[in-house]
C-alpha cells in the first residue's frame, strides 16, 4: 500500500513537469513569432519607405527636366499627390502628364489649383467714320495690324480737297474674320453719300446719310445694295429731308381729256391729303404726286389751295395755278360769264387774306388752244426722239438769237442744235426771258416742244422723271409772273427714268432674253467651240452683267433631239460651260454662276422639224438663290389696293414714284429638276 502511494506520488510529479516544460515552450515559440511579425513589418515599412523615396526623387527630376517649379510632390506608398497653383489648365495638364512617365496614372492624385485666367479678352473692334462734305473724322478702335494709313489714302482719294482727321486708336490683337470686306463696304458708302456717318466692325455695316432728295436716295440705296458682299449685315439708313420749294406751287387743270395736277405742293402731309382729295373730287385720278416741302407762304396755304381746287372744279373746265400767294384762275370762253363771276367771287372770298386772285376768262380766240396760224407772233424750241434740237420762229435781236443759240448748245451738243429764228424788233416785252426760258424748259424733256408765245406758254413732251410737270410748272410760273397763262402736256416714260430702270435681278435677266431672242449663242456643229459672229451677242450680254453686279444665275445648255442622249448631255454642258468661261473672260463676276447641260429634256419647239430643232439648240440665263427670290419679289411685289391709298398713305419723308416695268415676265421653259 505504501508503495503504491509512492508510486502514484512519482507519476504525478512527473506529470508536472511535463506540464512546466510544455508551457515554457509555448512561450518561447510565441516569442519566436511576435519577433517574426515585428521584423517583417519593420521590413515592409522600409521597403514602402524606400520606394517611397524613389518615386518622389523620380518624379521631382521628370519636373525639373520640364521645367515645372510650382509642383510639389508628396507620396503614400505607391499613391502620388501633385499640389500647387498652376497658372493655366495647359500648365496643370503639362505636370500631370509628366510625372504619369514615373507612376501609373491612376496612382497620381491632382490636388493642383488652376489661378485665375488674367488673360484680357479681344475687344470688339469698331471704326467710325463721320463725313460731312469734305470734312471727315475717323474714330474707333483697330487692330494694330490694319493699314491705317491706307485706310486714310483711300478716303482721301474721293476729293482733292478732302480732309481727314484721324484719331485711331490700336490694340495687338488678330484682325477678326470678315474685318477687311466690311472696311472696304464701308469705304465705298463713304464716297457715295457726302453727309453720312459709316460704323464699321467686322460683321456689320452700318449706315446713316442724308440725301439731297428722295431720288438721290433711292439711287444710293439702290447702289450700295448692290456692292454690299454677300453674307455681311448691311444697315442702310439713308433719309430725305423736305425740300425747300421756291416758289410754292400748285397748278391744277380741267380739259376734254381730264383732270390732273401739273404741280402740286404741300407743306403738311394732313395738307397734302386735303389737296389731294379735293383734285380728285374734281376728277383727277390715278397715282398722284404731291411734294410735301418747306418754304409755304402761308400756315393756311391747305386752305387756299383745296378753295382754289373746288372752285376750277365747280367751273369744270381751265386751270388754276397758284405761286406763293398769287392765284391765277384762267377759264375759257365755254365758261358762262355769269358762272365764272360767280365762282370768281366766291374764290376771292374764301381765299386767306394773304392771297390774291386774278381771274381770266379768255376770249375766243384765246380758246383754240394749240391750233396757230404759220404766221402768228412765236417762238418754238422742239427737241426729237434722236436728240436733235430745232429752233425756229422769232427772236428779238442777234445778241438775243446767239444767246439762245449758245445756251441750246451747252444744254443739247454743239451739233444737236439748229436754228432757224428770224429777227423781229417789234416783240411784246419779255419776249428775251421766255425764249430763254423754252430753252431751259426743254432741257428738262427727253423729246418734246416748247411754243411761246405773247398770251401763253405751252409744253408738251416725254421726261423720264415723274415731277417734271412740278419742277416746269414751278420755274414757269415764277419766271413769268402773276397770271401768267401756260399749258402743260408732259407724259412720264419710265424707260428714261434712271431709277426706275436701274438694273435689278429681274430686269437684267429680261434684258439678256431680249438679247438672246434677237440672236443666239451659236457653237460649230457638235463642238463646244463658238462660232466668231456669237462673239457680239456674249458682248452685248457681258455689257449687261457688268452692270448688274453680283448675281446668282445659272447658264444651261440645251440641244435637239437627234444623236445619242449621252452624247447631247455632254455637248450641253460644255457649251453652258464655255459661255461662262467666255463671260469671264471679258471681265465679269462668274463665281456664282452655274453651267448646266440639259441635253433635249426641254424642247421649246417641235423636233421634228429643222426650224424646231434650230430653236431648240439654245443657251439660257436664269437667277437662282437670292437673286431668282429679288426677282419674284420685284415681279409680285406689294401693290396697294387702290390708287387712291398709294398716293394719300405714302410716307412724307419717303416718297417714291410707282413704276411698272416694261419688260415683264419672259416666258420660261418647264420646271427643271433640281441636280
Amino acid at each position: 500500500m505504501k508503495q503504491r502511494l509512492i508510486n502514484v506520488a512519482h507519476n504525478l510529479r512527473g506529470l508536472g513537469v511535463a506540464k512546466i516544460g510544455s508551457y515554457k515552450a509555448y512561450v518561447l515559440m510565441g516569442g519566436i513569432f511576435a519577433l517574426a511579425i515585428l521584423l517583417a513589418i519593420g521590413a515592409a515599412t522600409f521597403a514602402v519607405r524606400g520606394i517611397e523615396h524613389v518615386v518622389a526623387r523620380d518624379a521631382h527630376a521628370v519636373l525639373a527636366e520640364s521645367e515645372i517649379d510650382w509642383a510639389e510632390v508628396q507620396t503614400d506608398g505607391l499613391l502620388l499627390t501633385l499640389r500647387g497653383e498652376a497658372e493655366s489648365e495647359a500648365a496643370r495638364f503639362r505636370a500631370l502628364s509628366a510625372v504619369s512617365t514615373v507612376v501609373a496614372a491612376e496612382r497620381v492624385i491632382d490636388d493642383i489649383q488652376v489661378a485665375p485666367s488674367m488673360e484680357i479678352a479681344a475687344p470688339r473692334f469698331l471704326l467710325e467714320i463721320l463725313r460731312n462734305g469734305l470734312d471727315v473724322s475717323v474714330i474707333g478702335l483697330v487692330p494694330t495690324s490694319l493699314d491705317t494709313d491706307g485706310i486714310i489714302a483711300r478716303i482721301e482719294a474721293i476729293d482733292p480737297e478732302i480732309s481727314v482727321v484721324n484719331m485711331l486708336e490700336t490694340a495687338s490683337h488678330p484682325v477678326p474674320f470678315g474685318w477687311d470686306r466690311a472696311v472696304g463696304f464701308g469705304l465705298e458708302a463713304l464716297a457715295s453719300i457726302p453727309a453720312s456717318k459709316i460704323s464699321i466692325s467686322a460683321d456689320q455695316v452700318e449706315v446713316t446719310g442724308l440725301a439731297d432728295s428722295a431720288r438721290q436716295r433711292d439711287e444710293m440705296r439702290d447702289k450700295l445694295m448692290r456692292q454690299r458682299p454677300r453674307g455681311l449685315i448691311a444697315s442702310i439708313n439713308i433719309s430725305a429731308p423736305r425740300p425747300v420749294l421756291t416758289p410754292f406751287t400748285l397748278r391744277f387743270v380741267i380739259e376734254e381729256s381730264g383732270a390732273r395736277f401739273d404741280a402740286c405742293s404741300a407743306d403738311t402731309s394732313e395738307a397734302r391729303t386735303a389737296i389731294l382729295r379735293s383734285g380728285r373730287a374734281a376728277g383727277a385720278q390715278g397715282i398722284i404726286d404731291c411734294t410735301i416741302g418747306l418754304g409755304s407762304p402761308s400756315p393756311r396755304w391747305q386752305v387756299a389751295a383745296t378753295e382754289s381746287i373746288d372752285a376750277l372744279g365747280a367751273l369744270g373746265a381751265g386751270s388754276v395755278t397758284i405761286a406763293d400767294t398769287d392765284v391765277s384762275l384762267v377759264v375759257p370762253n365755254s365758261v358762262s360769264a355769269e358762272q365764272f363771276d360767280r365762282a370768281a367771287a366766291e374764290l376771292e372770298r374764301q381765299l386767306p387774306d394773304v392771297f390774291s386772285l386774278d381771274a381770266q376768262r379768255l376770249s375766243p380766240a384765246d380758246g383754240e388752244g394749240l391750233d396757230r396760224d404759220e404766221d402768228a407772233i412765236e417762238f418754238v424750241a422742239s427737241r426729237d426722239s434722236d436728240g436733235i434740237v430745232l429752233l425756229r420762229g422769232q427772236l428779238t435781236d442777234e445778241r438775243l438769237r446767239d444767246a439762245v443759240y449758245s445756251m441750246a448748245r451747252t444744254e443739247f451738243g454743239l451739233n444737236a442744235v439748229r436754228i432757224n429764228a428770224r429777227l423781229d424788233p417789234d416783240l411784246p416785252g419779255g419776249w428775251p426771258v421766255r425764249a430763254m426760258l423754252a430753252i431751259d424748259t426743254l432741257a428738262q424733256l427727253e423729246h418734246g416742244q416748247v411754243r411761246v408765245r405773247a398770251d401763253r406758254f405751252d409744253i408738251s413732251g416725254v421726261s423720264g422723271d415723274a415731277s417734271a410737270s412740278d419742277t416746269i410748272s414751278r420755274a414757269v410760273a415764277e419766271q413769268l409772273g402773276r397770271g401768267a397763262v401756260f399749258n402743260l402736256n408732259i407724259r412720264y416714260d419710265e424707260r428714261f427714268d434712271p431709277v426706275a430702270m436701274r438694273p435689278t435681278p429681274a430686269r437684267c435677266e429680261a434684258w439678256i432674253t431680249e438679247v438672246l431672242e434677237e440672236q443666239q449663242i451659236t457653237f460649230d456643229p457638235g463642238s463646244a467651240s463658238i462660232v466668231s459672229g456669237a462673239g457680239r451677242v456674249i458682248d452685248k450680254i457681258a455689257e449687261i452683267l457688268r452692270d448688274c453686279g453680283r448675281l446668282e444665275m445659272e447658264v444651261a445648255g440645251h440641244t435637239d433631239s437627234q444623236g445619242r442622249l449621252e452624247t447631247n448631255m455632254r455637248l450641253s454642258q460644255q457649251r453652258a460651260e464655255a459661255v461662262v468661261a467666255a463671260l469671264s473672260a471679258r471681265g465679269i463676276l462668274v463665281s456664282e454662276f452655274v453651267a448646266e447641260g440639259y441635253g433635249p429634256e426641254f424642247p421649246v419647239a417641235d423636233n421634228s422639224t429643222a426650224s424646231g430643232r434650230e430653236a431648240n439648240r439654245r443657251i439660257e440665263f436664269r437667277l437662282l438663290g437670292e437673286s431668282a427670290a429679288e426677282a419674284t419679289q420685284e415681279r409680285t411685289g406689294d401693290a396697294p389696293d387702290t390708287e387712291q391709298d398709294t398716293a394719300e398713305t405714302r410716307d412724307e419723308a419717303d416718297l417714291e414714284i410707282v413704276v411698272t416695268t416694261g419688260a415683264g415676265e419672259q416666258p420660261r421653259p418647264p420646271e427643271r429638276p433640281e441636280r
